[in-house]
């Protein structure tokens, strides 16, 4: 069951996608339809998921599901996981690859792999201010708080020293 991403309690379980470049204006209206029906029909055990979801600076997908209301189950998530893998197909983008770090340069998005972004940091081209995206956060209310943090307040610390 679709409902307002803002409705949902901080305890939500969310995953984030980062897509490996920008969605154009007509590929964001297509993959909301798309989620808003996938969501839709989203169940564990034929029972209803509370579930919504965001698109953020045109390339992080985030799913949230209210698992208080039903727990999603195995098979719910691959659903999930399956429903991602088409889009990413549709729209020739990475969205599963874990291995790359996206930060912000001034209002702009920057996408690296992990191994170029050790190499900037070596090379201070970022910095423990760089604003970096923590994609490995769990909860709605992770991601209100410490999605979007300076690279100091992140996994992403280990690579500045």
């Amino acid at each position: 069951m679709l409902v307002p991403f803002n409705e949902l309690p901080d305890s939500s379980r969310v995953w984030i996608y980062q897509s490996n470049r920008s969605f154009s204006d007509l590929e964001l209206q297509e993959i909301t339809a798309k989620l808003e029906s996938f969501i839709a029909q989203w169940t564990a055990h034929g029972a209803d998921l509370k579930a919504s979801f965001e698109i953020k600076y045109k390339r992080f997908i985030t799913l949230a599901l209210d698992h208080q209301l039903n727990v999603a189950t195995g098979c719910s998530i691959d659903a999930s996981v399956k429903f991602i893998q088409q889009l990413e197909q549709d729209y020739n983008v990475d969205l599963l690859d874990k291995m790359n770090v996206s930060y912000k340069q001034g209002e702009f998005v920057a996408y690296k792999t992990l191994t170029d972004f050790r190499k900037m940091a070596k090379e201070k081209a970022v910095s423990k201010n760089t604003i970096v995206f923590n994609n490995l956060v769990n909860t709605k209310g992770e991601y209100l708080s410490d999605w979007e943090v300076p690279a100091e307040d992140s996994w992403h610390n280990r690579f500045l020293n």
